[in-house]
């Protein structure tokens, strides 16, 4: 880069989000998913108890259990409610989408959205993979795009269709296989504590060189991403096995061992998560950054975080306190309780809530917190609330 090259502020300008179709909530839930085997959940209760949530969303007609819409529709829906709040369409200079399981395996998830969005015009497209941070990779994208003067204005977009993998009659195969073996047709609990955790959504912003000429933009100050792959094992996966230590994905695996074994399911080690989340995405990343940005918890006003359950509130509360970075509880804002665990998209669905809802004041400082635990990664992004006068 050139060195006398002047690096532009980045403003967040427009947030939607969409979720589709009626909330659901914890009493619905089983019916519209579905039961694994025919049998109910064992640990269905136990999970909801635990992670707080009330009513999430599915894209599933829960009369006739079929999808409503597939992954890249959810993110295009976000994207066309930028249009309708006034992105003009034609000044996108780069579309960045985000998700964690796309619908298929290629093309890349970003061309398959850009392909639902004739209105926007041939331009750079991107995909980000991974898991939560998966959307902030594109969020840092679109930021470090209009931030180096490539293109003026851009679109981060993240979403996930969770249910689509979810649903009973994807381990049809494995509890049949089960009932062969004259075991019981139950699946697994690293496979089923997740079918009571995530869910579906979108979300998607507006990013550009300049604040709204009315009303409320966001500056973006910065975005800190950090992975410890380097240290720490998978912990949250699908499309892979993980045996004696070792990790294999589906490409070593035949047809019938991924079918008997579900092995396109989402998994997570619970033990493992419960155990690293809190030192790998709160602690010692947290350190590390606000001692490079310097930074200190008084200047922070708002703080956001996504975590994935209301188990983990009072443990990202304490990893705070352990570094000497408290922030009191009363200036968090998450919606997961009424939106669910929308993984990569819901900093864009906190966020839309948040700047739509809160009353802010000019100047105010927003901490944004997300955690990914599939492989130990995490992401902090400093934004600040800019009225125009």
């Amino acid at each position: 880069m050139n060195p006398n090259h002047t690096l532009n502020d980045v403003y967040i300008n427009r947030i939607a989000a969409f979720l589709p179709n009626e909330a659901v909530g914890n009493d619905d839930m089983e019916a519209v998913l579905g039961m694994a085997g025919g049998l109910p959940s064992r640990v269905r209760k136990m999970i909801l108890r635990s992670n707080a949530i009330e009513t999430r969303h599915y894209a599933i007609d829960p009369a006739t259990r079929a999808a409503t819409h597939t992954n890249a529709e959810l993110a295009a829906e976000a994207v066309k409610q930028l249009f309708a709040q006034g992105v003009e369409p034609e000044n996108i200079g780069s579309l960045v989408c985000a998700t964690s399981y796309p619908d298929q395996v290629m093309p890349g998830h970003g061309v398959m959205v850009h392909g639902l969005l004739p209105e926007i015009p041939a331009c750079e497209v991107l995909t980000t993979s991974g898991v939560c941070v998966a959307g902030m990779a594109a969020m840092k994208h679109a930021y470090n795009a209009v931030r180096t003067g490539e293109h003026s204005d851009a679109v981060a977009a993240a979403s996930e269709a969770a249910s689509a993998i979810m649903r009973g009659e994807v381990f049809q195969s494995e509890t049949d296989y089960k009932k062969l073996e004259n075991a019981k047709p139950e699946i697994g609990f690293e496979k089923d504590f997740l079918r009571w955790m995530l869910s579906d959504g979108a979300g998607a912003v507006h990013v550009s060189n300049r604040p709204n000429e009315a009303g409320l933009s966001f500056k973006i100050h910065w975005i800190e991403l950090l992975s410890y792959a380097n240290e720490m094992p998978a912990c949250m996966y699908a499309g892979a096995e993980i045996s004696d230590g070792l990790f294999q994905g589906w490409k070593a695996f035949d047809q019938n061992y991924c079918r008997q074994n579900s092995l396109m399911a989402v998994k997570q080690d619970v033990k493992l998560l419960n155990e690293n989340i809190i030192r790998y995405t709160v602690e010692k990343p947290l350190a590390q950054i606000a001692a490079k940005r310097k930074l200190t918890a008084e200047e922070i006003d708002w703080f956001l975080p996504h975590y994935s359950s209301g188990f983990f509130r009072d443990k990202v509360a304490a990893g705070l306190e352990n570094i000497g970075f408290a922030i009191p509880q009363e200036k968090w804002f998450t919606n997961l309780h009424s939106k669910g665990n929308t993984g990569s998209a819901s900093i864009y669905i906190i966020l839309e809530e948040f700047m739509r809802t809160f009353p802010l004041e000019n100047g105010q400082k927003i901490l944004c917190y997300i955690p990914e635990s599939g492989r130990f990664s995490t992401c902090f992004m400093l934004l600040e609330a800019v009225k125009a006068v």
